[in-house]
């Protein structure tokens, strides 16, 4: 059977990587030109710097599993430093992990954040690298899809430029508001509404100091700044200290957080830093990610709404929806989303309803 997986997150590969071991025939479509969506992890210098997701929760399976099956177990790493700040405007005061989640708008049972987080020795990227490598014949990039259609109990995708692929079933693995509209063309009752869920922006800056040039001592994991604050800054990981091997010896790699805003967030990242933690001289260099769409708020009762579309989808041929904007932002949850998908997608093949 024939399965095409439109999108290749971390979702989207996870979906492909079950189907795949259920013997199917994947095709990936992906409109980048990589693998990972917002998972993007960059080495420069001898520091591993992260765009997105730096981790992720301990007590979560979906992770480790899925790195024991691609043969990249012994990578997974644990957090070093434990421990939140709060930046109440004078100081950093020490405040409880759960309600500096809360202060982030991050959805996780307070027992889950007390677990920690645990990470890659060479990034997150390391799992996206692992699956692409393992899917590289699937891979399609710069293939983006403009249409969908169903047809005689099988599906026709249309590519952006003019051609199309055939096949027995689709994995969904966009983002909510791409889905919806595809959705909505064959007929989806509600799916359009999936378009509401909210995707907040934001930006990430990543510096490069020499250890000599923080006079302030990095306690814990990092901190956030009280939601009043007039700074642009919403949060801070000492990224060097919260994970092995992300810094060279005698150096230091912090991540900032910003809500977006005028002007260079490199520029306004180290400024505000520079003030908090008593950095002295300019960054060794600096890398900003801009996020417009990054992670999902959810609507009220979101839970049941996806629950009801997919029910709708029972009728069509064999398709599945996966990802951040359905099933939780976390990666162990993508992870989770992906993988369901594909189960899905092969039970419906075999029969199942």
């Amino acid at each position: 059977m024939k399965v095409l997986v439109v999108g290749a997150g971390i979702a989207g590969l996870a979906a492909a990587w079950e189907l795949v071991r259920g013997r199917c025939d994947v095709t990936i479509l992906e409109s980048e030109r990589r693998p990972g969506g917002v998972i993007v992890t960059e080495r420069v210098d001898g520091f591993i710097v992260e765009g997105g997701a730096d981790g992720f929760l301990a007590g979560e399976p979906e992770l480790p599993a899925l790195a024991a099956e691609l043969g990249i177990a012994d990578r997974v790493v644990s957090q070093l430093a434990r421990g939140t700040a709060l930046w109440s405007g004078k100081k950093l005061e020490p405040i409880d992990e759960g309600q500096a989640a809360a202060l982030l708008g991050i959805e996780a049972r307070r027992a889950d954040i007390a677990a920690g987080f645990r990470s890659f020795a060479g990034g997150m990227g390391e799992p996206v690298a692992a699956l692409a490598e393992r899917l590289a014949g699937s891979l399609r990039f710069a293939h983006g899809v403009a249409g969908l259609v169903s047809h005689r109990g099988a599906w026709q995708v249309a590519i952006t430029g003019g051609s199309a692929h055939d096949a027995d079933a689709v994995v969904l693995a966009l983002p909510a508001y791409a889905t919806g509209r595809l959705l909505e063309t064959v007929g989806v009752a509600g799916g359009r509404a999936l378009a509401e869920v909210v995707y907040m922006p934001s930006v990430t800056v990543s510096l490069a100091y020499r250890a000599e040039q923080i006079s302030h001592a990095l306690e814990g994991a990092g901190f956030v700044v009280a939601p009043d604050s007039s700074l642009q800054i919403r949060a801070c990981t000492y990224a060097s200290v919260k994970f092995p091997g992300r810094a060279p010896d005698g150096h230091t790699l912090v991540r900032a957080f910003l809500a977006p805003g005028e002007g260079d967030p490199a520029v306004q990242a180290h400024a505000e830093l520079s003030s908090i933690l008593g950095i002295q001289g300019a960054p060794l260099w600096s890398r900003a990610f801009y996020w417009t769409r990054g992670l999902p708020r959810y609507r009220p009762r979101h839970a049941e709404h996806v629950a009801a579309v997919r029910h709708r989808l029972d009728r069509l041929p064999p398709l599945a929806i996966a990802g951040a904007g359905y099933d939780g932002a976390g990666v162990s949850a993508c992870v989770r989303s992906g993988r369901e998908a594909g189960k899905e997608i092969l039970r419906r093949l075999s029969g199942g309803r």
